[in-house]
């Protein structure tokens, strides 16, 4: 990859985070209004810093062992520090048998949607 490329790799990932989050965030305000199960799974020393309102604390190297707490629920919102953990719970869970769930992306993300 030459120098001048990356700087348009750049914004298409920036581009693509900005656009991704605001059609993302439809479907989540729509869980959110039925009472979805918001899931932290940030470790609980970061949950102790503050999560969105409502949201219990299930780490990602957990969630398998606690598969019993996802099941029965209509939406389900899992969410992490930027996503990431939070992706890899998703795949978790589906892998599992439970498909009603999205990636709320980052703790600031569920704040504001929570906060609204």
């Amino acid at each position: 990859m030459d120098r001048k490329s990356k700087p348009c790799k750049k914004l298409r990932w920036i581009y693509y985070q900005c656009y991704s989050e605001k059609k993302d965030n439809a479907a989540l305000e729509t869980a959110l209004g039925e009472g979805a199960f918001l899931v932290d799974v940030r470790t609980p020393v970061e949950f102790a810093s503050g999560s969105a309102e409502g949201a219990v604390n299930i780490p990602l190297d957990v969630v398998k062992d606690q598969i019993s707490k996802f099941r029965n629920k209509k939406n389900i919102i899992v969410f992490c520090r930027s996503g990431n953990r939070s992706a890899m719970a998703k795949g978790t869970l589906e892998r599992n048998g439970i498909t009603n769930v999205l990636n709320g992306g980052s703790v600031q993300n569920m704040i504001k949607l929570t906060e609204q």
